[in-house]
């Protein structure tokens, strides 16, 4: 099992230096995978969870491809309606391209009707938008002179060079726990992104209703890739009360232990506190991380 963190791109202190201070501080601690997430407009609801500078991932992260060698970079999650598939294929296409095949597509549907409403974006239609949007995407990234014909977004033979460096494109993870989700995953993922799922409900109901959806569809199950929220306390915390990653570090590395046996490829950490107001100082975020990170050996032997 390989372990991603959560870059925060957002929120008071978060400029250029943080960033690269981050990215490089992923890579110097073993981790396999840097994520940020995605808004383009921070309306006030967004704004009381993600609080300004709002730092766009795509953008950034092709600009992090530059500073970094080896680890991959991706999004948790980009929200697909927000942008007209022909332009995130190509923007994405191009990440992979200066990155030598790092970046990962992780994508959602979006929650912050405001936002869908400052960006005229049908926000009741979300689940079908990111359907077609996907399915866009991924013939633009698989041919040379790409095609299609939908509801939300039509064109017709547009180039599509420079192509993904990655073959046959580069992975997509899907985000949310609904069952539109879970076929979603099925339809379209390589792996399953869910954020902050309890390890009961993943055990007993998401992956047995994605293996039976899988099975039902004649397609392969798409890998379990969570996110999860870290936050180390000095003692243990009772069971029935404690989310998964929070907690003593042999809690959290029994989590760890239990999402590896569910068959996880990668864990996501995230440091983000449930309010911005919690958010602590990075110094401490990279310490937990850095106390997980020195324990990878024993989650992979």
């Amino acid at each position: 099992m390989k372990l991603g963190l959560n870059i925060p791109n957002f929120g008071p202190g978060t400029d250029p230096d943080s960033l690269a201070g981050w990215v490089r501080f992923a890579a110097d601690a073993g981790f396999d995978l840097a994520m940020m997430s995605d808004h383009v407009a921070v309306t006030p609801d967004v704004a009381a969870i993600y609080p300004p500078p709002f730092y766009e991932p795509f953008t950034t992260l092709a600009w992090l491809a530059g500073i970094t060698e080896h680890i991959k970079l991706g999004t948790t999650v980009a929200i697909l309606p927000y942008r007209n598939p022909l332009l995130t294929a190509r923007i994405a296409a191009n990440i992979d391209q200066f990155s030598a095949g790092r970046f990962i597509l992780g994508v959602g549907v979006g929650w912050s009707e405001q936002e869908f409403a400052s960006l005229h974006v049908p926000f009741k239609r979300r689940g079908a938008v990111t359907d077609e949007f996907l399915a866009a995407i991924t013939t633009l990234w698989t041919n040379d002179i790409a095609s299609h014909e939908g509801e939300f977004v039509s064109f017709r033979d547009v180039h599509t060079a420079p192509r993904p460096a990655q073959t046959p494109h580069p992975p997509i993870w899907i985000g949310g726990a609904s069952p539109a989700a879970l076929r979603r995953a099925v339809a379209f993922g390589d792996a399953w992104h869910p954020v902050n799922a309890p390890l009961d409900w993943l055990r007993n109901k998401g992956l047995p209703t994605l293996r039976a959806i899988a099975e039902a569809a004649g397609r392969p199950e798409p890998t379990l890739s969570p996110r999860i929220r870290l936050h180390l306390s000095s003692t243990s915390l009772d069971t029935d009360e404690r989310r998964v990653g929070e907690g003593s570090v042999a809690q959290v590395l029994g989590d760890l232990e239990e999402l590896a046996d569910l068959g996880a490829e990668y864990v996501v950490l995230d440091t983000n506190p449930d309010h911005p107001s919690d958010r602590r100082p990075t110094n401490e975020d990279w310490a937990m991380l850095e106390t997980i990170a020195s324990r990878k050996a024993e989650l992979t032997s």
